[in-house]
């Protein structure tokens, strides 16, 4: 494989440095430029890129129809379009706390779905 420079802007910090990247298939060669930080981001973003994943999912029984909810941790991004798919069809039950897991170990990656604010259940 030949050698490639990719240009990487570094998101640790609102500086975003622009850091050079060459590499030679998946091995890094060099990272010009940035600071510490971001040579770790850049080793990182080239080899398993995350992101933390905000979304909703359905309740029953609550003054709204959707619960917001969040990953626990970065969760891989190629894996980002099955966790949607999945988060579409969970459906809670009011009363629900702020960080309780709605699901664990999410796809076997050891990370947490957890509701992002308390609802509670709606007497009708």
């Amino acid at each position: 494989m030949p050698t490639i420079t990719q240009k990487v802007i570094c998101t640790t910090c609102p500086k975003g440095c622009t850091l050079e990247v060459t590499r030679d298939g998946e091995t890094i060669i060099s990272i010009l430029n940035g600071c510490k930080r971001g040579h770790e981001y850049a080793k990182q973003e080239l080899t398993d890129p995350r992101r933390m994943v905000a979304s909703t999912v359905r309740i029953r029984g609550a003054v709204h129809p959707l619960m917001p909810v969040y990953t626990s941790a970065p969760f891989p991004k190629p894996r980002i379009p099955e966790l949607l798919k999945l988060l579409r069809s969970v459906e809670l039950s009011a009363p629900v706390k702020m960080d309780q897991p709605v699901l664990e170990n999410v796809l076997g990656t050891g990370i947490n779905v957890n509701a992002s604010r308390e609802m509670d259940e709606v007497n009708q």
